[in-house]
């Protein structure tokens, strides 16, 4: 699952990564696992979400005019380009009306939209990007790549998994709109509150959970996941 040292992309071959590349070296078996793994459960939970997908796409035309997807580049494994499914949450071409981040209350989330964040059914399509291979249940949630040239050596790490629809980072900074608020309340702009605050509070969660990699943790973090959800 993990490609050679010397076939790793220029940018990560750098001496923060190699504690986490050898550590992975020595899951492999387990890296395979998470891979089937992954594969069934998202055919199995697109079958069964189907008409939970149906009644959202609906919705969301009902609700808004634009397309039922949000198509939008993101970084994954070895810092390859892909373009995630999410449902549709915000007006159309809002990446050009505000920031790339967004926070509570922004005036482009729309009304079904914030219905959906909330339970976090616009991230049901990424069931899609799983079954292609372009990313995992559990791991680093992707970014941009605005945001990956901002990495620290160490935060390249992330990048030797796929990308993650949900990590222990996102359940701890599921209320990331408020950090953001306060730290705009302290002056900062969207982006570099984003950048200079959560970003880096996110990636030693991220960190972390290379270090624990198992199938075992992979399991208790999405459990904890549909939990957060829940609550």
């Amino acid at each position: 699952m993990l490609n050679k040292w010397s076939a790793l992309p220029g940018k990560m071959k750098r001496e923060a990564v190699k504690p986490y590349y050898i550590l992975l070296r020595k899951k492999e078996s387990d890296l395979r696992l998470k891979r089937m793994l992954d594969f069934f459960l998202a055919i199995f939970l697109t079958v069964i979400l189907s008409p939970v997908m149906l009644i959202t796409a609906i919705a969301i035309k009902l609700d808004s005019r634009g397309p039922v997807f949000y198509r939008q580049e993101r970084v994954t494994q070895y810092g390859r380009i892909y373009r995630i499914f999410k449902f549709r949450t915000m007006v159309t071409d809002a990446d050009k009306k505000g920031p790339l981040v967004t926070g509570a209350g922004d005036a482009r989330i729309t009304k079904v939209g914030n219905k959906l964040r909330k339970c976090r059914l616009d991230e049901l399509p990424q069931l899609f990007n799983i079954i292609a291979g372009d990313m995992t249940f559990v791991g680093t949630r992707p970014e941009v790549m605005k945001y990956v040239e901002q990495y620290t050596d160490e935060m390249y790490a992330t990048l030797l998994l796929p990308a993650g629809v949900t990590s222990t980072a996102s359940i701890a900074y599921k209320d990331e709109d408020d950090v953001l608020e306060q730290c705009m309340a302290e002056g900062m702009n969207m982006e570099e509150a984003y950048v200079k605050r959560a970003l880096p509070e996110k990636m030693k969660y991220n960190l972390e959970d290379i270090r624990s990699m198992s199938i075992k943790n992979d399991i208790r973090i999405m459990i904890k996941t549909v939990l957060a959800v829940l609550r």
